[in-house]
């Protein structure tokens, strides 16, 4: 294809020269009409308007393919025969155009090869000592090329023009050959870097489309240049919008300086985005120097770290509830059983002996604490060593009604608003009492903390959800929502630990079961700030298929 553009060039350049070189010889013959002999003008007008029909013809037959390389010898030959005639018409030896030449050395390298162009060169000396040879002994004045101009300069003059003639043809050939060579070598070169570029820029592309992580690249001076669409994504900003940006307007917490440009830095921070829970985002720098080895910026890897950060306080929660429970199995032996005695030897002395008054009141006093002391370890033990549940099938609806009916007569709502936003038609299959457990002491604590009264909303809806593989399956979502005092940080870190608790005569086991309880169903369960106040507890369940 190049070799084509360039024949095509070269004969539409051809074309323009031509024109131009008969306007001049028809000025100079207007100006000068003896400046011309009539017979070598007629000549180099018919010559002028040979060469541009050959080359319109040339132009045409570029279209075949096949005739591209005929075609471009033919062209060689023709300038060789052109400026040989051209001479013939011009006093030959004395005439200026043997110049001519030369470029039709130079056009075979640049179409052709070394080899053709020293051919052509060879060919030029050729046509040129035999011209300047016929012309010395007068066989070409009947063609109308006069002796005299070469037997004034004698044979030893003609020797050497012939000699110098020979030696420029030859030399043009060889360095515009060697020239040819390099410049084509170097385009194969640069062609194929080309192609390795472009090949690396589609890499790079498509590996900072398709990370998995924020990617971002930094320049010396703090601008962003690269803004991956996992950050698009994260931040809401575009690439566009991110380009040539100030990265601390973005990312205030990431690192920028001489520091930062000097070695790899690392981190974590909150980010605040348009929904109302913060991100936990960790991030890594990586500086980079550009090719004089000057430090250039810095490569910023951002990855979302929420999830995992949540993950890794639920396995450290679920261990301390394992110690804790294998614990529990040991201390509600050992406690329970002298429990049961003291409890049935104050019973006895209350009932058989003579007591007085006051030793009557104490004696209640540690029958009641005693039976606080048996609920709390049955509650412990409820928790340590949960039922297995005992699954069976039924209407999420008429649980939600069992519970109303049951609070009702509740005197923590009396001033709470309840409302069951629960759609009929939702199946379950899960433990019934348990579950039932469970959205009781979510209501209870949702009550005891609105204490001057407020809304109270348990509300249930069908979602989906997709597991590692992709595969799509539905998961009913249970959510109790408050409007009371709502979650401080050190509230929310330790809110299903066991023995924690924010109330005055709470045991801290109730949550704690909710979540062994939601755990043994395969479910999860959140707690996260409601917007305009309060706390809103989410259980997600999957809908296991069984038989009822």
């Amino acid at each position: 294809m190049k070799t084509e553009r360039r024949l095509r060039l070269f004969i539409v350049a051809r074309i323009v020269v031509t024109l131009l070189f008969l306007v001049s010889v028809l000025v100079l013959k207007v100006q000068d009409p003896e400046a011309i002999e009539n017979t070598a003008f007629r000549g180099i007008v018919l010559l002028m308007a040979s060469s541009c029909f050959f080359s319109a013809a040339s132009l045409a037959a570029l279209r075949r393919k096949r005739w591209q390389l005929s075609l471009t010898y033919l062209q060689i030959f023709w300038d060789l025969l052109f400026v040989t005639l051209l001479l013939l018409f011009t006093d030959g030896i004395a005439s200026p155009y043997s110049f001519l030449y030369l470029l039709a050395i130079m056009n075979a390298a640049l179409l052709l090869s070394r080899r053709e162009a020293l051919y052509t060169a060879a060919l030029s000396g050729i046509l040129f000592g035999a011209m300047v040879d016929l012309q010395y002994y007068g066989l070409l004045d009947k063609v109308g090329l006069s002796p005299l101009s070469a037997l004034q300069r004698g044979s030893v003059v003609i020797f050497y023009t012939i000699f110098l003639h020979l030696t420029g043809f030859i030399v043009t050939a060889f360095i515009t050959g060697y020239l040819t060579e390099r410049a084509r070598s170097s385009e194969d070169a640069l062609r194929v870097s080309q192609v390795n570029y472009e090949e690396l820029q589609r890499l790079h592309s498509s590996i900072v489309q398709h990370l998995t992580n924020g990617l971002m690249t930094v320049t010396r001076d703090g601008s962003i240049r690269v803004f991956n669409p996992y950050l698009e994504r994260l931040t809401g900003i575009s690439q566009e919008d991110a380009y040539d940006k100030a990265c601390h307007i973005i990312f205030p917490h990431v690192p920028w300086g001489e520091q930062s440009l000097s070695q790899p830095q690392q981190g974590e921070f909150c980010y605040r985005t348009a929904s109302v829970e913060p991100l936990i985002i960790g991030y890594r720098t990586m500086p980079f120097c550009d090719v004089l080895g000057e430090p250039a910026g810095m490569i910023v890897t951002i990855r979302n770290l929420t999830d995992s950060k949540q993950l890794e306080l639920a396995l450290k929660r679920q261990d301390r509830l394992a110690a804790l429970g294998e614990l529990a199995a040991r201390m509600a032996h050992e406690i329970r059983n002298p429990l049961a005695a003291i409890s049935g030897s104050v019973q006895l002395l209350a009932v058989n002996g003579c007591l007085q008054e006051h030793e009557s009141k104490l004696l209640a006093i540690v029958l009641r604490e005693s039976d606080r002391l048996n609920g709390l370890i049955t509650d412990f033990l409820a928790y340590a060593r949960p039922a297995a549940p005992r699954f069976e099938r039924f209407e999420l609806i008429n649980l939600a009604d069992d519970l109303l009916t049951l609070l009702a007569a509740d005197a923590r709502f009396e001033q709470i608003c309840l409302n069951a936003e629960v759609p009929a038609g939702i199946e379950l299959f899960a433990d019934r009492a348990q579950l039932h457990q469970t959205l009781l002491n979510l209501l209870q604590n949702g009550a005891e903390s609105m204490p001057g009264g407020g809304e109270l909303t348990l509300s249930a809806a069908v979602q989906e959800g997709r597991d590692d593989a992709g595969h799509v399956f539905s998961l009913v979502r249970l959510m109790v929502a408050d409007r009371g005092s709502g979650l401080d940080d050190e509230t929310s870190r330790h809110l299903f630990e066991p023995f924690w608790t924010t109330k005055p005569a709470g045991t801290g086991l109730g949550l704690a079961t909710v979540y062994r309880i939601v755990e043994a169903h395969g479910g999860t369960i959140q707690a996260q700030p409601r917007e305009g106040g309060g706390t809103v507890f989410t259980i997600l369940l999957p809908i296991v298929e069984g038989i009822a």
